[in-house]
């Protein structure tokens, strides 16, 4: 570091006399300097120094000046005990006064509030307020100075005490001194770096010590001691060095950690105060004699690489290691002055100003990065230039170089004969490395460690600038004063050629022939003689490593990439592929690749082609490599057709063509042009002689107006070619259907491939027409039949069965399903009994019927189980050993029929917000399914629901004691969350009622037969728990029906049973004329009977009811001849159930009520409610058999 003098001027009163400079400061943007000299404020331009203006308003000595961070005014203190604040137009503007001296100022940097310091208090005044605060103390205030935040304020007392205050003057630290008050704080500053994560505090007293503090008080570090007393301690801009002066009469340059640098500038009086101008690195002196002394700091590069290490001094005290390849960087920490950085290999020597330090690699690994010192050689070296070898250090000192061992016994000693400009070590075994010397006479020389004699390389006629030598230390690399670069050959001595413009060279360490040289602002690259490849480029080049050219402009050293594109194409220029190939291995960029690669392949070096295209990833030219490399080592040889296969791979088809044709394979040619779908240029090149070729040439058109979407001229050119399937392939998927159905004519019935492809393609275009007519001419009967029912066209295929009864199965069958499939169940049944499928035809409805209870579709299941019951009946009367297991299956499924159809109700009752029945219908449906459900539940059929809907519709109709049994059964089961609450209320709700039901109710539940009242529930079932007669219910209100069932007595059969009934009695006559109403229709049989007077004869039937009571078994009802013979045909109703079943036979007790049973389902409803249900769904609400249909 040197400090050079910018301007010097002393201050003189008018009398002559030196006024002392107590205090300096800057203007923030650094243009003025205001100086505190005697009783006036000076302000000066800090560019050449002249006095711009002297201000005064003081009376006294100036003490103290400090100006405002934003730049808008200053103030200055003075012994007059005034305060004066400026203005930036160096304009008086305010003063206000303390009761002492004022000892020192400082503005606030974030509020700009002034701190003004006197002997005995300190004030603080800002412009938003009138008034100044003050604040006592109880020692006089020296230096003060406010924090980078703005928050907190330290003053540095005479008692060698630091208080840090708040911004209301409030005392939060208080850091005392060891020396107290024989050591008094002369001078304080905080540290302005934004890096630091703390503030740090420097603190200077007249003990000579220099300390650090946080703003906690904790001290940082240990005292620094002085040599003087100090009287100003100032930063730098960025916090990294300190200036201080005082009683030494100099400005010394310390580090922000307190070690000292460098004398800045040697006055002869004390140094009072120093400023550093704000980011820069001038420094201004204020002396006790009234000098002012302007200097500019110089900082000097202290560095040293070696390939792509390099290490450079930072902050003057470490020294920093950069790998430029990788980019790591690691500090090494001196807390001295470096002075000199060497590097080599694995080796690093800093000298210090008492010491040699030599560190080591930790590793030979060449990216480690940790060094460890390896030797310190304790002595005081003067040298202008220091090198380390593996073993040495070699001090270079203007004429003489010495070689010191690390233990600093002095080995050899060099004296040169002029001064010695340039040193490097470039190589060599451990222990006898050389070193190449330039002289300032222009002599360059070598020398061996191990050897005391110099070789005189060459001599110039000018100084030497910059020294490097190739790898293979066969050429020399020189610039001169005259910034030339030279390049010699080492061996012949002789000139290669010479560059203008340079200041520093290198050579490429990985290939010979390139070097680099920098000047005038560009970067110049030179391979071989070729010319010169210029790139603007700013600093010195100080290596070159593959692409990597290590460039340091200023003090920063960087890597540059730069691509080797313009030397390879230099080379290619002259067919050196091999050269070329070196040259883009340094790095080219992935195009420059594919260029060397291509001219490589052009120019038949197929070695450096295949290199090339590896690198670029190319298998397409890698095959035809490898396809050439293979036919070579079969004998070929002819470069012609390896270049035409060349050319062919380029795209240059008609130069491949004429080489094709002239080493004699025309075949080839013809083949890339079919390829290539250049059929034009195919047809030249093989003229119209060849009719095998033109038909070839024809197919592969036809192959390709297929691929370039022309399909229609490609179906023409394949039907030309005589190639049917390829045309109808296309025709077929572009749905062509006049086009193929042409074909399809054309060919003869024997073509079947053609043609059942041309019937494939015509049910896939939905032309059913087409295709029959196809099978047709084929005669593929079964694949006609397939046809007609995939396309559901059951009456042709109908028609094709009654002429081929072998198809039978494959069309009923899918016809069955097609219908089952479709709701059609009754057709499906008859379809599949055509098939011979009842089974089928009962898993198809199991399987819906399934689906139906799943769903919750429980009026569907209802009719499918009556379905599936009518079905079991049908296969029953049709298989014998099938019959009695179908007779089970046909109870099972009628009873749960009836379940299902009657759940419907309760569940739609429970899961829908209305209902459409009345509350004694819903109570009756509830009792007959829980009757109903002594033994097992059915899948789907909720106990809960049931018992809830009960329970809701009990309470309706008064039948309080049934809803309180409903709602304790409730509690024995798992009832969902949705009811809960309402089960709840109502089982409450439920036990305020009286606990007994309607008597109404209790009426109702007569049995026809023995006249008991029968409870509303029956664990029983649904019988009489008297008689066990079991009672016969309306399928709609389900209200029991005065019906009772009889038998007939052996021996007499349906037929003559009804015969019997018909024949009307004769005691007809004993009543008043008849008033029945025989409503026997094709659709439903109806009793009716007008009011008239009842027969108080006894009725022969009434006396078979009577049986002996309480008998456990049930007696049922059983007629003779003369029984039935009494009977009205009008009180009767038949089940005429198909066989097996028999008849079944019911008198009704009540003739005014009328019934009606549907002829289908055999099913009994009160006749109002039928022909209501009946108008509603247009059929019966049961079995679903329209009201049209015959019976």
């Amino acid at each position: 570091m040197r400090a050079v003098p910018a301007w010097i001027d002393k201050v003189h009163d008018r009398d002559k006399i030196e006024q002392c400079i107590y205090d300096l400061a800057f203007k923030p943007d650094g243009s003025q300097l205001i100086v505190a000299a005697g009783n006036r404020v000076l302000v000066y331009d800090t560019s050449d120094g002249t006095l711009i203006q002297p201000l005064k308003g003081h009376k006294d000595t100036v003490y103290c000046v400090a100006y405002a961070k934003d730049g808008k005014r200053f103030a200055s203190g003075s012994a007059d005990k005034s305060i004066i604040i400026w203005t930036s137009k160096l304009e008086g503007i305010l003063k206000y006064t303390h009761n002492d001296s004022i000892q020192c100022v400082a503005y606030n940097p974030v509020t700009h509030q002034l701190a003004s310091c006197s002997s005995g208090d300190f004030g603080l005044w800002s412009p938003e307020q009138k008034s100044v605060s003050k604040h006592k103390v109880s020692s006089k205030i020296t230096c003060c100075g406010w924090t980078n935040d703005g928050q907190y304020l330290a003053l540095g007392m005479m008692n060698g005490v630091v208080s840090i205050r708040n911004k209301n003057g409030e005392e939060k630290v208080k850091i005392e001194r060891p020396g107290g008050s024989s050591s008094p704080i002369w001078s304080i500053a905080w540290n302005p770096s934004k890096d630091e994560h703390n503030d740090i505090l420097a603190v200077a007293d007249w003990g000579q010590k220099l300390s650090f503090y946080q703003l906690s008080g904790r001290q940082i570090g240990k005292d620094r001691t002085l040599t003087y007393d100090p009287c100003c301690v100032s930063y730098f801009s960025k916090g990294e060095y300190i200036v201080m002066g005082g009683s030494d009469k100099q400005a010394s340059l310390y580090t922000k950690d307190g070690v000292r640098l460098s004398t800045i500038g040697e006055q002869n009086s004390w140094v009072w105060t120093c400023r550093v101008k704000p980011d820069s690195n001038y420094v201004v002196l204020g002396c006790q004699d009234g000098t002012i002394a302007f200097f500019q700091l110089i900082f000097s590069t202290v560095h040293g690489l070696y390939k792509d290490r390099y290490a450079y001094r930072d902050s003057m005290t470490d020294v920093i290691v950069q790998h430029l390849i990788t980019e790591q960087k690691v500090r090494i920490k001196c807390r001295e002055l470096v002075k000199k950085i060497a590097i080599y290999r694995n080796r690093l020597a800093i000298q210090l100003p008492e010491k040699i330090l030599i560190y080591e690699l930790y590793s030979d690994d060449s990216s480690d990065m940790h060094y460890r010192i390896k030797e310190k050689i304790c002595k005081k070296y003067e040298c202008n230039l220091l090198v380390v070898c593996s073993q040495h250090i070699i001090l270079c000192q203007e004429k003489r170089l010495q070689c010191l061992s690390f233990t600093s016994v002095k080995e050899k000693e060099w004296l040169m004969e002029s001064l010695i400009r340039y040193i490097k070590v470039i190589g060599g075994p451990p222990g006898r490395e050389g070193l190449l010397v330039g002289l300032k006479n222009g002599a360059i020389l070598k020398i061996f460690v191990d050897n005391p004699f110099a070789i005189t390389l060459l001599k110039l006629s000018t100084s030497v600038r910059c020294l490097d030598m190739s790898t293979s230390r066969s050429k020399l690399a020189v610039v001169d004063e005259h910034n030339t670069c030279l390049v010699y050959d080492i061996n012949t001595k002789e000139l290669l050629f010479q560059e203008p413009n340079a200041n520093s060279v290198a050579w490429n360490t990985q290939c010979e022939d390139m070097l680099c040289f920098s000047g005038s602002g560009y970067l110049n690259i030179k391979a071989s003689n070729f010319p010169v490849h210029q790139q603007k480029l700013q600093g010195f080049v100080v290596g070159y490593n593959g692409s990597k050219i290590f460039c340091l402009h200023v003090y920063s050293m960087s890597a540059v990439e730069v691509p080797q594109s313009a030397p390879m194409y230099q080379y290619l220029e002259k067919k050196m592929f091999k050269e070329a190939y070196q040259i883009a291995c340094l790095g080219v960029t992935d195009n420059d690749w594919r260029d060397l690669a291509t001219e490589a392949l052009e120019g038949l070096d197929f070695d450096t082609a295949k290199k090339a295209f590896i690198r670029v990833r190319d298998l397409r030219y890698l095959e035809l490599i490898n396809s050439i490399e293979e036919r070579t080592k079969r004998g070929e040889s002819d470069n012609e057709l390896f270049l035409a296969d060349v050319h062919a791979y380029q795209g240059k088809f008609h130069e491949a063509a004429k080489l094709y044709k002239r080493t004699g394979h025309d075949a080839r040619a013809l083949s890339m042009y079919t390829d290539l779908r250049l059929f034009e240029y195919a047809k030249d090149f093989i003229g119209a002689a060849d009719p095998k070729n033109s038909r070839m040439l024809m197919s592969k058109q036809a192959d390709w107006a297929k691929s370039t979407k022309e399909p229609r001229a490609a179906a023409e050119m394949y039907l030309s070619a005589g190639e049917h399937l390829k045309a109808i392939d296309i025709i077929g998927e572009h749905g062509w259907a006049d086009m193929l159905i042409d074909i399809a004519r054309k060919l003869d019935k024997a073509e079947r491939e053609p043609l059942s492809k041309c019937a494939l393609y015509f049910k896939n275009l939905k032309h059913h027409g087409y295709a029959s007519e196809t099978y047709s001419k084929m005669g593929d009967q079964q694949a006609l039949v397939q046809l007609h029912v995939e396309a559901r066209h059951w009456d042709e295929a109908f028609s094709l069965v009654e002429k081929h009864s072998q198809f039978r199965d494959d069309v009923y069958v899918p016809y069955a399903q097609w219908l089952a499939e479709n709701d059609r169940f009754e057709e499906a049944q008859k379809a599949f009994h055509k098939a011979g499928r009842q089974n089928e035809a009962v898993k198809v409805l199991e399987q819906l019927t399934h689906n139906a209870v799943v769903e919750s579709r429980f009026n569907d299941a209802a009719y499918y189980y009556w379905m599936l019951s009518m079905q079991c009946l049908d296969i029953a009367r049709e298989s014998e050993e099938q019959k009695v297991a179908m007779l089970k299956k046909f109870q099972r499924f009628q009873r749960l029929a009836e379940l299902y159809h009657v759940y419907h109700s309760i569940q739609r009752y429970t899961d829908e917000p209305f209902s459409s029945h009345m509350p004694e219908t819903l109570y009756n449906i509830c009792r007959f399914l829980l009757n109903n459900l002594t033994k097992d539940v059915p899948l789907g059929i909720s106990k809960v629901n049931t018992l809830y809907a009960l329970a809701k519709e009990s309470c309706k109709l008064d039948a309080f004691k049934l809803a309180r049994y409903a709602y304790e059964k409730l509690q024995e089961l798992h009832i969902p969350s949705r009811f809960q609450e309402a089960i709840e209320l109502g089982s409450l709700t439920v036990r305020s009622k009286p606990f007994h039901d309607s008597a109404m109710l209790i009426e109702d539940m007569l049995c026809y037969r023995c006249s008991t009242n029968n409870p509303l529930l029956n664990s029983q079932g649904s019988i009489c728990i008297n008689c066990k007669q079991p009672f016969i219910y309306s399928a709609s209100s389900y209200e029991v029906l005065p019906l009772v069932q009889f038998y007939l007595e052996e021996g007499i059969g349906d037929e003559e049973a009804v015969s019997l009934i018909d024949l009307e009695v004769p005691h007809v006559e004993k009543k008043a004329p008849s008033r029945w109403q025989d409503m026997s229709g094709e659709e439903s049989q109806t009793l009716k009977l007008d009011d008239g007077v009842e027969d108080t004869e006894e009725d022969p039937f009434t006396a078979k009811m009577s049986f002996e009571q309480g008998g456990s078994d049930f007696v049922s009802v059983k007629v003779s001849r003369s029984v039935l013979r009494s009977m009205s045909r009008r009180d009767v109703l038949i089940k005429r159930w198909p066989r097996p079943l028999k008849w079944e036979y019911f008198r009704s007790l009540l003739p005014d009520v009328s019934i009606t049973m549907c002829p289908t389902c055999f099913k009994m409803f009160h006749s109002e409610d039928y022909e209501l249900l009946v108008l509603q769904h247009n059929c019966c609400p049961y079995c679903r058999r329209p009201i049209d249909e015959p019976n």
